[in-house]
């Protein structure tokens, strides 16, 4: 691949950056995850909560380092978190099944993705604001479903009927963000494939 390439918003830096402060910090967060999701299925609540709050504030000091040094881990530990947490709250039987399978699928889809691009030398997509606010709900809704299930009263009913949609939308906007990656990812290798065979 050519130096112009390398240059590119999809530049495949990205991939090649390892041994980074922020990595350190996304690397600690993936460690906690299974400790949180065993306490999510066992309805162990508050300390779930504790956990995802020092995890939540790591994350936010891991992108804040990440701007300055870059990162490749705190997309990952993003996504394990998400998917751990509602494998969690399936288990527990707060959320339907369906849930986890859909968000399993889509997460699947992208790493594919993922590993196809890195095949033509291409790091990970930018992340698009849809993804980001998917992600978001999705978030908003793993804490508003755990915060429910601490009580059985109306208030706590309708927390969890609110955070369960929620996590639809989030759902489907985490899809959305995956049909835009895939159209970008789908873009540059019809220009890699044109540019190599003069097509």
């Amino acid at each position: 691949m050519t130096n112009q390439k390398v240059n590119t918003r999809y530049s495949p830096e990205a991939r090649d950056i390892y041994f980074t402060v922020p990595n350190l910090i996304s690397a600690l967060r993936i460690i906690s995850i299974p400790f949180i999701s065993v306490l999510i299925s066992k309805h162990e609540m508050i300390a779930a909560l504790a956990l995802i709050a020092i995890s939540s504030a790591s994350d936010g000091l891991d992108g804040i380092i990440a701007r300055r040094f870059g990162q490749t881990l705190d997309p990952i530990a993003d996504r394990l978190l998400i998917f751990c947490s509602i494998l969690a709250l399936s288990v527990a039987g707060i959320i339907p099944w369906w849930m986890l399978i859909i968000v399993g699928l889509r997460d699947l889809w992208m790493a594919i993705q993922v590993l196809w691009l890195a095949q033509y030398g291409y790091g990970p997509l930018p992340v698009h604001f849809v993804g980001k606010a998917g992600t978001a709900l999705l978030m908003i809704s793993i804490v508003s479903l755990i915060f429910a299930d601490l009580g059985t009263n109306t208030f706590f009913h309708l927390l969890y009927i609110a955070a369960l949609a929620a996590g639809i939308w989030g759902i489907a906007m985490y899809w959305l963000a995956g049909y835009i990656y895939t159209k970008q990812g789908v873009g540059l290798l019809r220009k890699e494939l044109g540019e190599k065979y003069g097509a």
